[in-house]
């Protein structure tokens, strides 16, 4: 907040009580004349004392205005925006222009437009500023709050001069309050983007609602080759909420257009239908657009839902980090769901144990507490993979020193061509292959496979390769070489 701040009254404040009505003698509430003129002066004044030629429109807002296309009648005169913010882009047709949003920078002179604006109530409402400089906000109540770093001791004598009533204060009432007991914000970043173009491919995903204004937003309809369409019509710094995409028998939906760009409200009628917040319902997940060099610089925060709480604990996961769960559910298809601080991570099958094994639970067991190690994590979808066998060494690289010896395992799978055995010695019991070739020395068929399953034979290790997870074994080998 600037050094300096003013409270420039356009009425005696002595004269009006606690509700704003007026109290004193005549001649005490303002008009849209020479009052009006008087303040859009001293506010150029102060600007121009200040170094000032160019404002940053901050948290623009507009009166209470429903979703784009569900209104029929326009605001009268555009909330007074009417020329000052061009844009590349079409209007959105109800009356506030694409180039008004958070960060956009104006000249002084629009800016001044902006303030008259206000002080006519007519329904726009933002704060103008310079970062810390230089801060301009219009109270409801028609006082104007100038901040700067300098005393401007000049204009104040001047405003005086044009019948305002200015008056130092320690700060302006409208300053933005930041930070918070709970500062959770997803940044709408390159991995946003991607992860929500994979949310929609796999229809998690369909809607993407954009508020750039206070009191106003847009919506735009999700398809998987339109994503990145709809990246580049999104404002500056927006508010963003991804919806679930509405039931495609609901009464006016419409399909998305032949290019799969997103399209306001106006234009997919079916996103109407979506519900909002105060309904119960809540978005899958929030963020706020960044500026283009990746930084959020925008001070409003959305309301974090279960779905951003997710992607808060996420980020304080790494690689390679060691976590504590409790295995919750081992579905049919097998990969094991661990709960890590109330977040369900999953372990694929591979990642449970070196050795063989028919299913996960001869691993683990529902309910059982389990340490593993972080392989990965996906913030969006969220998602995050563990590994139980990365905590123990691989115990096949230590076989490899156990090449050309002989060691004793048990049969524990026959098949045509040869047959598996447990080697006994390493830990983890793993199995290797005693090629047919390498049970005796005459030639066999597999029908002529005399030995079953829990006989215990000597082999000799042939060949061990980790990479592939292939042991090689003889029996024939083991029995020309006794006690090796």
């Amino acid at each position: 907040m600037p050094t300096y701040v003013y409270r420039l009254s356009t009425y005696d404040p002595a004269h009006h009580d606690e509700h704003r009505s007026a109290t004193g003698p005549e001649g005490t509430v303002s008009d849209y004349g020479e009052v009006e003129s008087a303040c859009l002066r001293a506010v150029k004044a102060f600007a121009r004392e200040s170094g000032i030629d160019q404002l940053a429109v901050r948290e623009p807002e507009v009166a209470a205005l429903p979703r784009f296309g569900l209104d029929d009648e326009p605001p009268v005169d555009r909330f007074g925006l009417a020329g000052l913010f061009p844009s590349d882009q079409e209007d959105s047709g109800k009356g506030l222009p694409y180039g008004f949003h958070d960060g956009a920078v104006v000249t002084l002179d629009v800016g001044l437009e902006l303030v008259r604006a206000m002080l006519r109530g007519a329904g726009v409402r933002c704060r103008l500023e310079v970062e810390d400089r230089f801060t301009v906000h219009v109270g409801r109540d028609r006082h104007v709050y100038i901040g700067s770093e300098r005393p401007c001791e000049g204009v104040v004598a001047r405003a005086r001069a044009l019948g305002l009533l200015p008056e130092r204060v320690d700060s302006s009432p409208y300053t933005m309050e930041t930070g918070g007991a709970e500062e959770i914000q997803r940044p709408a970043d390159d991995a946003f983007w991607s992860g929500l173009g994979r949310m929609v491919s796999t229809c998690r995903a369909g809607i993407l609602e954009e508020m750039y204004v206070e009191g106003a937003s847009r919506r735009h309809r999700l398809t998987w080759d339109g994503v990145e369409a709809v990246r580049d019509r999104i404002a500056p710094r927006a508010r963003l909420a991804v919806w679930p995409e509405p039931g495609t028998s609901e009464p006016g939906a419409s399909k998305p257009g032949a290019n799969g760009a997103g399209t306001s409200a106006t234009e997919a009628n079916g996103t109407g239908d979506l519900p909002v917040t105060t309904g119960g319902r809540v978005p899958l997940l929030t963020a706020v657009m960044p500026d283009a060099d990746g930084v959020v610089r925008a001070r409003w925060r959305t309301e974090p839902t279960p779905g951003d709480r997710r992607w808060a604990f996420l980020r304080t996961l790494r690689r390679g980090q060691i976590v504590s769960g409790t295995v919750t559910r081992i579905p049919a298809f097998g990969v094991t769901f661990v709960d890590i601080g109330g977040f369900e991570a999953m372990i694929n099958i591979p990642e449970l144990s070196w050795r063989h094994f028919e299913h996960p639970s001869d691993i683990v067991s529902v309910g059982e507490e389990v340490r593993a190690e972080i392989l990965d994590i996906e913030l969006l979808p969220e998602r995050v993979s563990l590994s139980l066998k990365a905590l123990h060494e691989d115990p096949m690289r230590r076989l490899t020193e156990w090449v050309g010896s002989t060691v004793v395992g048990s049969v524990t799978k026959v098949v045509p061509f040869g047959v598996f055995v447990r080697v006994a010695e390493t830990e983890g019991g793993l199995e290797g292959l005693v090629h047919i070739s390498e049970l005796a020395d005459g030639h066999l068929e597999g029908q002529d496979i005399a030995v079953r399953v829990g006989d215990v034979l000597s082999v000799r290790v042939l060949d061990v390769d980790p990479a592939r997870r292939r042991i090689a074994l003889s029996h024939r080998q083991a029995v020309a070489v006794p006690g090796d």
